[in-house]
């Protein structure tokens, strides 16, 4: 099989996974590790390498705090305590929980859109990486993920940003790949 074939088919195979259908296996931290190797190598325009993670091998730690700063940034009459517990108890089945974040870097002439690509690119490469391990991936913006309470908790300046959280774990199943839209619908050929 060609670098390509195997390439190809990794990008093919990759699914997000939620974390209620990930079955509670552990991973082992030297593949987190790889997976974070793996990130550290997207593209970067000025060498900013903008991407930051924090890792939880314990998810419910995180688990819990997203809960309760859903619960302190939400008002009473918005609270559902719903949402709360599935919050609480997303982690359950996890086994890491990644903060994925841009953190700007120093250099003006480089636009903030590039540096969230640059992240973005980090976290694809992670995900493709699970995906060669077999381990299950959800990258999740829902919750208070983008909201300012987590930037504050996180101790983010205002420039920098948070990508969202990378739930891993395995899964017993995977869900199958779908693209709606026709791929000859998404380009344009200029001869």
């Amino acid at each position: 099989m060609s670098n390509f074939s195997i390439v190809s088919d990794i990008i093919k195979s990759r699914r997000s996974t939620k974390p209620a259908v990930m079955n509670g296996g552990k991973i082992p931290h030297e593949q987190v590790k790889q997976l974070l190797e793996l990130a550290d190598w997207a593209p970067t325009h000025g060498f900013t390498e903008p991407w930051r993670f924090t890792i939880y091998a314990n998810p419910a730690n995180f688990c819990n705090q997203h809960a309760e700063l859903y619960k302190q940034n939400t008002s009473v009459q918005d609270f559902n305590e719903a949402v709360y517990n599935n919050f609480y108890n997303q982690g359950n089945k996890v086994s890491h929980v990644i903060i994925a974040i841009m953190k700007r870097g120093d250099l003006p002439k480089i636009p903030a859109i590039e540096e969230v690509a640059a992240a973005s690119a980090a976290i694809q490469n992670l995900l493709l990486g699970a995906t060669a391990l077999n381990i299950a991936s959800f990258w999740s913006t829902g919750g208070m993920i983008l909201k300012p309470a987590m930037k504050h908790f996180l101790n983010l300046r205002d420039e920098d940003e948070v990508m969202g959280v990378l739930y891993l774990g395995y899964a017993d199943e995977y869900p199958a790949g779908v693209r709606k839209i026709p791929l000859e619908e998404k380009i344009t050929w200029i001869q």
